[in-house]
C-alpha cells in the first residue's frame, strides 16, 4: 500500500483545495449518490448537472449578497478571456475605457482592451516596480468613460487594494481572482467581476463572472454586438444559465463543494479572519528579520493572499527554495519577472503550513544570515 503525503502547497494556481473537498470528491468520484455514475460522465443537460450549478449559483449568491439585477455566471476561458470579452462587450465606439495598472495582469488586460477600442491609463505604478497600489489623487479618470477596470489583487508582486478606491461614476469592472472570496466583497459597487476559480473557489477550467443587468443589456445595444461570436457575449450565457455549450461541469461541481465549505467555515467574514491572520504571521517574521527578508509591497499595500519578498542575494534564495522544497515547502520561489520568493496562501492553504514555514524562515537565516 503506498501511502501519500501531502505536502504544504505555496503555488500561485492552480492552488491548494480544503482536502474536505477533495475527500468528498475522491468518494464520489467513481459514482455519485444515486446517480449511479461519475460527474464526470453526467450530461451538463441532465437534472443532476442542473442540480449542481444551481446549487453552485445560491451558494455563490449566498456568500457574496448578490443583488437580483445581477447575474452569475460559469464561463471556460480564464480571466484571461474576460480581458477580452468585457471590452468587446462593453466598449463602443467613440467611447474610452479606463484602466488602473497595478501589476502584470493589469497590464495583459490593458494589451487586450486596445484591441478592441480606446483607453487611458487612469493611473500606474510601474515606475516603482508595482510594490503598491495607487493612491486617490493619482488617479485620473475619463468623464463619460465606459468602464474603469481595476484587477484588485495582483499575484505576481503581491500588491492588493484593500478597500476599494473611489472610481467615479463609471462602472467598474474588476479582475478579482486571485483573492475572491478571501474577504468580504460589495457587490452593489461593481458592474462587472469576474475571477478565475483556480485560487480560491475550485480547480482550473471555470471562470466565475458577475454582471449587473443592465450592462448585459447595454452591451446588446451598442453598434456591432451581433457581430461578436456568440461564445462571446454575456447576453448568450445569461439567456442559457451558462448552458449554452458544455460548461465546465467537474470543476463546477467541484465549486460547489468548495462554496459549501465556505460556508459551513461562517462565511466570507470569517474567512477573512483566518486570511488575516495568516497573512500577519509572515509578514511579521519578515519585519522581525532585521532585513534578511525584504517584503517587496509596501506595508499598506501588502497581500495577503500572495506575499512577495527578498533575500540578500539571487544565491540566498536559490537556496532557500531548494532546501525548503526538500522539506515540503512547494511552491515558493518567485515569479521570473519579480524574482525572489512569492508565498501564495489563499483561503484553503492550511495554517500548520504557514507555521512550517515562518519556522523554516527563522532556522535558515540562523544558519545562512
Amino acid at each position: 500500500m503506498t501511502v501519500t503525503t501531502r505536502i504544504f502547497n505555496f503555488a500561485p494556481g492552480p492552488a491548494v483545495l480544503p482536502v474536505s473537498v477533495l475527500e468528498e470528491a475522491q468518494r464520489d468520484l467513481l459514482a455519485l449518490p444515486g446517480v449511479g455514475m461519475s460527474v464526470l460522465e453526467i450530461s451538463h443537460r441532465s437534472k443532476t448537472f442542473e442540480a449542481i450549478i444551481q446549487e453552485c449559483e445560491a451558494n455563490v449568491r449566498k456568500l457574496a449578497g448578490i443583488p437580483q439585477d445581477y447575474h452569475v455566471l460559469f464561463l471556460p476561458g480564464g480571466a484571461t478571456l474576460q480581458f477580452s470579452m468585457a471590452p468587446m462587450n462593453l466598449l463602443g465606439p467613440g467611447q474610452t475605457a479606463d484602466y488602473v495598472i497595478t501589476g502584470s495582469w493589469s497590464k495583459k488586460a490593458i494589451k487586450e482592451a486596445k484591441k478592441v477600442g480606446a483607453v487611458n491609463v487612469a493611473a500606474t505604478i510601474e515606475a516603482e516596480n508595482f510594490t503598491r497600489v495607487p493612491r486617490q489623487d493619482e488617479l485620473k479618470l475619463t468623464p463619460g468613460a465606459a468602464y474603469v477596470h481595476i484587477s484588485t489583487n495582483e499575484t505576481i508582486h503581491g500588491v492588493e487594494f484593500h478597500k476599494l478606491p473611489d472610481l467615479g461614476a463609471a462602472p467598474v469592472v474588476a479582475d478579482t481572482s486571485s483573492h475572491m472570496f478571501s474577504r468580504p466583497i460589495d457587490v452593489a459597487k461593481y458592474g462587472l467581476i469576474y475571477a478565475g476559480a483556480q485560487k480560491n473557489m475550485g480547480p482550473a477550467g471555470v471562470t466565475l463572472v458577475i454582471i449587473r443587468d443592465d450592462l448585459v443589456k447595454k452591451a446588446a445595444s451598442l453598434p456591432g454586438y451581433e457581430k461578436l461570436p456568440v461564445m462571446l457575449q454575456y447576453g448568450t450565457h445569461v439567456t442559457d444559465k451558462s448552458l449554452y455549450n458544455t460548461p465546465p461541469v467537474f470543476a463546477v461541481y467541484i465549486m460547489n463543494l468548495v462554496m459549501r465549505w465556505l460556508i459551513n467555515l461562517g462565511g466570507l467574514e470569517a474567512m477573512e479572519k483566518i486570511n488575516i491572520r495568516k497573512a500577519d504571521k509572515v509578514y511579521q517574521a519578515i519585519d522581525a528579520s532585521g532585513g534578511y527578508y525584504r517584503g517587496h509591497a509596501a506595508k499598506d499595500s501588502r497581500s495577503r493572499m500572495n506575499v512577495t519578498l527578498r533575500m540578500p542575494n539571487e544565491e540566498l534564495e536559490a537556496k532557500f527554495v531548494k532546501e525548503a522544497t526538500a522539506a515540503g515547502l512547494n511552491g515558493l520561489k518567485g515569479h521570473r519577472s519579480v524574482g525572489g520568493l512569492r508565498a501564495s496562501i489563499y483561503n484553503a492553504f492550511p495554517e500548520e503550513g504557514i507555521d512550517a514555514l515562518v519556522q523554516f524562515m527563522k532556522e535558515f537565516q540562523r544558519k545562512n544570515g
